[in-house]
């Protein structure tokens, strides 16, 4: 099953330069590292990155995290993916350049 990580540019060039996603401050403030299913991204998008003119989504393998990925009720009632260790890179399956937030749902394929 694949879940779903947006992230700066920024946030990903580090990811990608030290081979593993740590998480975000946010996600630090959490003790987790927020990500959405296919359904929820598109959304998450619009509700947390609405400014933000340019995002990476990446598509994470959960099972290559395993017993990591907890899903688990937000303060809206939906059940997310919260992952409690270092995403590794071998368990990004591929990345999304976005043009902000309202393109995520049409830059990414179909679950």
């Amino acid at each position: 099953m694949l879940i779903y990580k947006i992230l700066l540019p920024a946030e990903w060039a580090a990811f990608e330069d030290a081979g593993r996603f740590d998480g975000s401050p946010f996600d630090h403030e959490s003790g987790f590292i927020h990500c959405s299913s296919r359904a929820q991204v598109g959304p998450t998008a619009l509700r947390v990155f609405a400014d933000e003119p340019a995002l990476v989504v990446a598509a994470i393998d959960a099972e290559v995290l395993g017993d990591s990925v907890r899903w688990e009720e937000s303060t809206d009632g939906g059940l997310f993916p919260h992952v409690y260790a270092p995403v590794p890179r071998n368990a990004v399956t591929a990345v999304h350049h976005v043009a902000g937030a309202a393109e995520v749902d049409r830059a990414l394929p179909d679950a």
